[in-house]
């Protein structure tokens, strides 16, 4: 359980109708199999399981029902040493009554039993012949051969040792109504909805349970555990399948498939979903379970260790299908240019002034502004890119600057900075030989003065180039590339930029204009602030200085999306690069993250408007209003710690 994450697993039992032993059998087997085996500690069963689902008439005999009430004991007796909560379908009798139920079991304990709330009785379903609807109202019944369990759909379960474990049920038809059960379950606190169900195989059918379990997880903020019913159920004119499903907050986790092997095990990551609920302040919470009239049953759990096997995306910016990346850089090239529009539209500016360095950032800016452009039915040699070459400018980038622009059919102008520079040196006193900061910062604000006074010689406006990963890093020179008239590469990291370079590359009809993309993204990323190598090529390599951006933008996002602690964030982080890099080496890197995302806040505090194109952005007028001031010290303890 640290950290948040809780095994949780969908088990499908292979059972036999009207064999209560024998269901019992199968039932207690599979918690079993999914606790020691997989380490599961909480265990959702199919709907009626102890008896199965399509015993018909049969519920009318005392027989079974007294079978039923029996095998439920035995199933809490049998399954005490299993360090989970359990939730095993039966029928229940009350007041001569007969109830759809769930009977939630931990520690060989009846902690209480939730009925079904809505009955199918249409088509191939009669649940109405045979059952009664559940009410909310929380009463004492006596069941399993134990006294006064809390028996009503209005039921939560917390566990002691992890606060943000919050569990409730719903059964099958419950989920497929307007307002299911499991809404007032997640505004009363549950973080973690299970669904015990017989839903019979049709075609079509797997798909549309599928996106329902899925789309309701999102809805509600919460994971969602959905046991169904196995071809042990089929008879007659109905045949089941199993179809057992893990979802978190819109995510499917895992999935045992209809007709497959009866098992979805999976963590659910409780703690992030409090987390997305603090951060929207439309969720509508009840600060207790009992404020919203729920009954609340606490149980515990012995604290241990959750090996992660969920799927942990590596390059969370960046979707590894092709279609859906393609898709990606298509939604966040037409998010960029529109608002880039919009403001050249507003400021009736019909020209945009843009530094070309024939590196990956400013080329994404030049393309975005160069459809832009054309959204705008305005003459493309209105883009006057600028391209200014300093002490550390090579041959290669300058050369992919000019064929670049010269591919686009933008006004391409070159500004030899290096006069400029050196008397600017010699009238602030700085030795040229002296390649220090001073050195490296007075070409970046020297090129930043000549593209402002450009846009206002031309009634224009500056586009910024640098991306989120800089940003969240502070790699920028204040008043320097740091500012823009408008930025439009602003919340796009760099693992996304080479990806949206690549995209144009693949997708244009220009040859040429390929061709040098290609190149571009073959260029090492670099600030060329430094003099290049005696063979001319670039000698300062940004992710030598500041860390891999593949490591950076994982944290950003798990930082910024998720409020992620840095302990969590380093053990994501070796879940999903550990191939790629040693611990010692994702900590290293994550060491400098935090010192320089803390350090560098006042950067981010005066930035140009920008259009954000994802959920984690670091505008100080949307996503993050960090104070500029905000000490490192509790989150560097933590690392300390982890090494």
């Amino acid at each position: 359980m640290q950290d948040g994450f809780v095994k949780v697993a969908a088990v499908t039992p292979e059972v036999r109708v009207a064999d209560v032993a024998f269901n019992v059998d199968a039932c207690v087997r599979a918690a079993q199999t999914a606790c020691t085996v997989h380490g599961a500690m909480v265990v959702t069963l199919p709907e009626l399981c102890l008896t199965a689902y399509t015993c018909e008439d049969l519920f009318w005999q005392d027989a079974l029902l007294s079978a039923a009430d029996k095998g439920l004991a035995d199933f809490a007796r049998r399954t005490a040493d299993l360090n989970a909560l359990l939730l095993v379908g039966l029928p229940v009798r009350v007041n001569a009554k007969l109830y759809n139920c769930c009977a939630v079991v931990c520690g060989g304990t009846i902690l209480g039993v939730v009925p079904k709330r809505y009955l199918p009785t249409y088509n191939e379903f009669y649940e109405g012949r045979h059952f009664v609807p559940g009410t909310t109202d929380v009463v004492a019944i006596d069941v399993g051969g134990q006294l006064d369990v809390p028996f009503g759909t209005s039921q939560l379960f917390a566990c002691d040792e992890l606060s943000e474990l919050v569990v409730a049920a719903e059964l099958c038809e419950d989920l497929w109504v307007p307002n299911p059960p499991s809404v007032a379950h997640a505004m009363a606190g549950a973080t973690l909805v299970c669904n015990l169900s017989a839903s019979n195989a049709l075609v079509g059918k797997a798909d549309y349970r599928r996106d329902l379990v899925r789309g309701q997880s999102a809805r509600l903020l919460c994971g969602y555990v959905y046991a169904s019913a196995g071809t042990g159920e089929s008879t007659q004119d109905v045949v089941f399948s199993g179809h057992d499903l893990v979802c978190e907050n819109g995510r499917l986790l895992a999935e045992g498939k209809p007709f497959g092997d009866g098992l979805a095990v999976s963590e659910v990551d409780v703690r992030q979903l409090a987390a997305e609920r603090r951060r929207m302040s439309t969720f509508d919470v009840a600060a207790s379970g009992v404020q919203r009239g729920y009954h609340v049953t606490h149980f515990s759990l012995d604290e241990c260790e959750t090996r992660l096997t969920r799927y942990v995306d590596a390059h969370p910016f960046v979707p590894a299908d092709p279609a859906r990346r393609a898709e990606r850089c298509e939604d966040v090239f037409n998010i960029q240019a529109h608002g880039l529009a919009k403001r050249l539209a507003h400021t009736h500016s019909s020209h945009a002034v843009i530094g070309i360095s024939g590196g990956l950032d400013s080329t994404l800016a030049l393309l975005v502004t160069v459809r832009a452009f054309d959204l705008l039915d305005l003459d493309r040699t209105g883009i006057i890119a600028v391209t200014m070459p300093g002490f550390g400018t090579t041959d290669r980038t300058h050369d992919n600057a000019t064929k670049l622009s010269d591919a686009l059919g933008v006004d391409l102008r070159e500004v030899n900075i290096g006069d400029a520079v050196r008397q600017h040196f010699s009238d602030i006193g700085h030795d040229e030989s002296v390649h220090d900061v001073t050195y490296e910062n007075s070409q970046a604000r020297e090129r930043t003065q000549i593209l402002m006074d450009v846009a206002n010689q031309e009634g224009g406006m500056v586009i910024g180039t640098g991306d989120l990963s800089e940003l969240a890093l502070g790699w920028a020179t204040y008043n320097g590339d740091h500012m823009s008239m408008y930025a439009v590469n602003a919340s796009v990291p760099k693992t996304l930029v080479r990806h949206l370079v690549r995209y144009v590359a693949d997708t244009c009809d220009n040859p040429e204009e390929t061709e040098v993309l290609l190149d571009v993204l073959d260029t090492p990323v670099s600030p060329e602030l430094l003099p290049a190598t005696g063979d001319g090529k670039i000698s300062q390599r940004t992710e030598d200085l500041v860390g891999p951006y593949e490591l950076h933008d994982f944290f950003l996002y798990e930082v910024l999306r998720h409020g992620a602690s840095p302990r969590k964030v380093f053990r994501l982080a070796c879940r999903a690069l550990g191939k790629t890099y040693d611990e010692t080496t994702i900590l290293s890197w994550l060491k400098v993250f935090y010192r320089r995302f803390f350090a560098q806040q006042f950067k981010r505090s005066c930035l140009p408007d920008g259009p954000k194109v994802g959920s984690a952005a670091v505008s100080p007028r949307g996503d993050l209003r960090m104070p500029s001031d905000a000490c490192v010290a509790l989150w560097q303890a933590e690392l300390d710690e982890l090494r």
